[in-house]
């Protein structure tokens, strides 16, 4: 077993950093992380995994280690372009039949490159966000948990969080808090880290690149296409759905079926948005089942 951390080859002029742990040449995990986090996201999932599986946590363009570029957001840091930087990475390392598990922006990258590139994966494992939202998403409770999307596009939110380590501390302390589950708290030395990456000066406004490009859960959901005609994930799926994650309500789990062709619906109880750090054993398991 082997565990080191590497920069990948650009792609679109964006390097990925990247941890890889595990059997070398084993069966091939990718796990995904989530806005407000970074590849520290999976650190309980992946000592689960690293006796049966080769396992890659990267950070996705704008976060953490990875590239941070000034550039055209709509071109460079949506769930396609993320995805193509999943999918380089994927053929740069040589690996196939890849387990695809992410949760928040990951699930959407996920999924992406599934869509996109479905020779290259054996499996998803996925919590929310899930496609079948629909205009549920502007109901009055939806419009109260997502306020910060339509908040991350403009720039007033560079202004006033951005470089200050004392605004990032308390915006991300909010969401962490926040969308977690009853039993959780983010404890300060992880908050040290998140804080380290996300305070310095661009980072912020990187991280927000998602969003301005039009992938956040609002713009995705208003504009995805109805059941029936959207082009149906083949892949093996497994969904993770916690039970008190304040943004995605398990009721709307009712459309699985019209996005996926082969999907099993999990249900955890306790759990809030964070499911890789607030329920890794569960994560893990069903990363497990879809290596074996």
């Amino acid at each position: 077993m082997s565990s080191r951390s590497s920069r990948s080859a650009p792609v679109d002029g964006f390097r990925l950093a990247f941890d890889r742990h595990g059997i070398s040449g084993g069966p091939a995990v990718i796990l995904l992380h989530g806005w407000p986090g970074n590849r520290r996201d999976h650190r309980h999932v992946v000592p689960l995994l690293t006796d049966i599986a080769d396992v890659v946590v990267p950070d996705l363009r704008g976060f953490g280690g990875s590239d941070k570029h000034a550039v055209s957001v709509q071109h460079f840091y949506s769930a396609s372009a993320q995805a193509a930087s999943v999918v380089g990475l994927i053929n740069e390392l040589g690996l196939d039949d890849v387990v695809l598990a992410g949760y928040d922006v990951g699930s959407r990258v996920a999924q992406s490159v599934a869509r996109m590139h479905p020779h290259l994966v054996k499996a998803l494992v996925l919590s929310p966000p899930l496609p079948g939202a629909g205009d549920r998403v502007l109901s009055p409770h939806a419009m109260h948990e997502f306020w910060y999307q339509a908040f991350h596009q403009l720039p007033i939110a560079d202004r006033m969080i951005d470089g200050n380590p004392d605004a990032v501390r308390e915006y991300l302390r909010h969401f962490w808090d926040h969308w977690s589950g009853p039993s959780f708290q983010v404890s300060e030395d992880d908050l040290d880290r998140l804080v380290a990456d996300y305070a310095l000066p661009g980072a912020f406004t990187a991280s927000l690149g998602w969003y301005r490009a039009g992938a956040g859960t609002v713009a995705q959901s208003l504009t995805e296409l109805p059941p029936g005609r959207a082009v149906k994930i083949h892949a093996s799926t497994d969904v993770l759905w916690p039970q008190h994650d304040p943004l995605f309500p398990p009721e709307w789990a009712d459309r699985l079926e019209h996005y996926f062709v082969d999907v099993r619906l999990h249900k955890v109880n306790g759990a809030g948005h964070f499911t890789p750090v607030e329920c890794p054993e569960e994560f893990a398991a069903l990363i497990r089942r879809a290596v074996s």
